[in-house]
């Protein structure tokens, strides 16, 4: 009975997938390695202050991160800026925020958080890395994001590099071709090209490289208190075998007396 359980449920998953991929679950995906992953990974800092400097050139000017506070670049998990180079990343880019109490704009603080986009429909960044999901399994099962996770860098990184160069017209809408975009166009134009920006520190600067630089800046800025969810998930499993052990030998000592009575009450043979 259960081999033919398992037959059974092994036709379900070949059946499911073939749906899904027939049904066009999802675009295509890359699956890129960031250092975050697994249970022990961690943020590269030098790689989130590229993403943060591909994120003012190029995504700042449509869209905000209105749930992300300007202080939390100071973060040792996160970029690491010193509280000075935080007060000039300010001052060097006009960051300014509107005040309800004076009813008009003034400069940013570091208590500040990032404003909101410039441009009317454009998502808010702060939590995009965690709404989107990359890895599609079988309708209905989730298995990719079992194995996978849900790839939300991997569906940002590849959504700015999957640019067909097609366009069209659509009731006065300019669309673009994307082959990771469900339906394969989308509204917003190709925002990445190779060299467009210059990092200091002399990293590759071709487009894929800025699509992952800035999709892992914005999985800090979804998940900025990863590293601690890590180590208190560590630390609980630790915890928890520890129990189990001390449950086991708890239990084992307290029948003991118990099972040994009742093996002396046994007749004997």
């Amino acid at each position: 009975m259960f081999r033919k359980l398992a037959i059974t449920t092994a036709t379900a998953l070949a059946l499911g997938t073939g749906a899904a991929l027939a049904a066009g679950g999802g675009g295509h995906v890359t699956d890129y390695s960031f250092s975050f992953e697994g249970p022990f990974g961690t943020f590269d800092q030098n790689q989130l202050q590229r993403g943060l400097q591909v994120y003012t050139e190029v995504c700042a000017a449509c869209h905000g991160m209105t749930l992300v506070p300007i202080r939390s670049l100071t973060d040792e998990d996160g970029p690491g800026l010193t509280d000075d180079e935080v007060r000039a990343y300010i001052e060097m880019n006009y960051i300014e925020v509107y005040d309800e109490d004076l009813q008009d704009w003034r400069p940013a603080t570091p208590n500040d958080h990032f404003p909101e986009g410039s441009y009317e429909g454009a998502p808010d960044l702060s939590v995009m890395a965690k709404a989107r999901a990359g890895f599609h399994g079988p309708y209905g099962l989730g298995l990719n994001q079992l194995f996978n996770g849900i790839g939300g860098p991997e569906y940002m990184a590849s959504y700015l590099v999957n640019y067909t160069g097609e366009e069209q017209e659509l009731y006065g809408t300019y669309l673009y071709g994307n082959t990771t975009f469900e339906g394969g166009w989308t509204q917003m134009a190709p925002p990445l090209w190779d060299g467009m920006v210059e990092y200091a520190d002399g990293a590759p600067n071709d487009m894929e490289s800025l699509a992952v630089d800035v999709s892992a800046f914005l999985m800090w800025a979804a998940e900025p208190h990863m590293m601690d969810r890590k180590q208190m998930g560590f630390t609980a499993v630790l915890l928890l075998g520890l129990l189990s052990v001390l449950l086991y030998l708890t239990n084992k000592r307290l029948w003991a007396p118990v099972k040994a009575r009742a093996k002396g009450k046994q007749p004997a043979e």
